[in-house]
């Protein structure tokens, strides 16, 4: 389980202009907020933890390892960063859970039976299908 609290204090934002309709609010205020996050130089997290979390987040991390999340939903500074910050504390939570070993198994002795009776029973529907043979 990572530090949350020291992998919020290595994140960097930073406000810009909300794009889309708006008037002119949207036209002076910064508020939409572009959090980034460097996953291979966080000391938040072990050598296993930013392994995995690179091949999870494989797709959306930059070439420098960066991880860039951004929101404009609201028309607020502070809630967009906490509305980044809480999708953040997912995205690394989701990505730091470990796949289950698959257990090898073998099928049941009345799953094989019950296979090849539906198998037997299609094949003669098939056969009755058929022009009968003079």
């Amino acid at each position: 389980m990572p530090n949350l609290t020291q992998l919020f204090n290595e994140v960097s934002f930073k406000a810009v202009r909300s794009s889309g309709a708006g008037g002119q609010h949207v036209n002076k205020t910064a508020s939409k907020v572009i959090l980034t996050f460097n996953v291979e130089q966080s000391s938040g997290l072990s050598e296993e933890e930013k392994h995995l979390l690179s091949k999870k987040l494989l797709s959306r991390l930059t070439l420098n390892n960066e991880l860039i999340l951004e929101c404009s939903e609201t028309r607020s500074q502070h809630k967009n960063k906490e509305l980044v910050l809480e999708r953040f504390k997912e995205l690394i939570l989701k990505g730091l859970i470990k796949p289950k070993k698959r257990k090898k198994t073998k099928p049941s002795r009345a799953s094989k039976f019950k296979r090849l009776r539906e198998k037997k029973m299609h094949s003669e529907k098939k056969s009755n299908r058929r022009k009968p043979e003079l």
